[in-house]
């Protein structure tokens, strides 16, 4: 019997993480479709609506799932000051994005976003212990030569607006560390119901001041869209996690590239240019070798261990 169970437990891991890849693929379209419906709103309201409405749908739809009235335990955090503040970088890391999608392309601020697990890479020393080897010092000169192939900063590069998506890539990053921080001691629901409640709460104290009500229904519905897209798609990167590690998931994160070029295509004309696209793929090349080597030393650590 217990023969048969070791057999099967293989097999069931295998689905798991074919399952996490699949939901993981499906995050990233959600993204994409987050996006680019941003960048289609930007057109027609303020972007604080936009973001205003990707939070507060994201919020009313994190309420009806998780009912935090019948579950109290969902708003008890341990670190309360790192829930907030985690807060505020997704907060800040969103506006900048859809600020910077008024005037680059989606495959553009998407390339830039993949420089994101560079920064978390530099940062891992210092924050969690976690020090950065020679080899992945080198990845990540290149990763960042390769958003510079996409910006072409004082070169008659892409539109000013491209700091604004570094500016995102910065607070995204700092949101990552201060994630795996928090899942030392909180749950992801709980993590998850601090980020729209906090986006929420900022954004609703300064929308009235600019607020222009929107009067064409499909910019309503895309409004409410966008707070579904957000809240689904995380929803779906948290159920990912629990079903397959980071170092199998994270390589299909690049995928979202393919979905924006295609959206950018179909619903702004858009099409990248050759710095882009040589720059992205520079950038995932080297994400994936940073990822390599995560494996390689997680490999290592385990193979110790059991020789101690």
């Amino acid at each position: 019997m217990m023969a048969a169970q070791k057999m099967t437990d293989p097999a069931q891991q295998r689905r798991q993480r074919l399952t996490g890849i699949a939901l993981i693929c499906g995050t990233v379209l959600f993204f994409a479709c987050l996006d680019t419906t941003a960048k289609y709103l930007n057109h027609y309201v303020d972007t604080v609506e936009v973001v205003w409405a990707r939070y507060t749908g994201g919020f009313l739809l994190a309420l009806l799932i998780s009912n935090p009235v019948s579950r109290p335990a969902l708003m008890t955090t341990r670190r309360p000051w790192l829930q907030i503040g985690r807060s505020v970088l997704l907060l800040g890391s969103t506006i900048f994005n859809f600020l910077a999608l008024r005037w680059l392309q989606l495959d553009q601020t998407t390339s830039i976003m993949f420089s994101t697990p560079f920064l978390v890479a530099i940062m891992s020393g210092p924050v969690l212990g976690e020090w950065v080897g020679w080899r992945r010092w080198c990845a990540i000169g290149v990763g960042f030569a390769g958003v510079l192939l996409v910006a072409r900063p004082g070169f008659g590069g892409i539109h000013p607006a491209a700091l604004l998506s570094v500016l995102s890539v910065i607070c995204y990053a700092f949101y990552l560390i201060s994630t795996r921080l928090l899942a030392r001691t909180d749950s992801s629901d709980t993590t998850l119901f601090y980020s729209n409640l906090v986006g929420v709460v900022m954004m609703s104290i300064i929308v009235p001041f600019i607020w222009s009500t929107p009067h064409d229904p499909l910019v309503i519905g895309l409004m409410v869209l966008s707070g579904a897209l957000g809240s689904i798609g995380h929803y779906l990167l948290i159920i990912a996690h629990r079903l397959a590690p980071p170092s199998v998931l994270a390589p299909f994160l690049y995928t979202q590239l393919i979905w924006v070029i295609a959206l950018g295509f179909l619903v702004f004309g858009d099409l990248p240019n050759q710095w882009t696209l040589a720059g992205a793929v520079v950038v995932v090349a080297s994400g994936l070798y940073l990822l390599h080597r995560e494996h390689v030393l997680g490999r290592q650590t385990v193979t110790d261990s059991l020789i101690e």
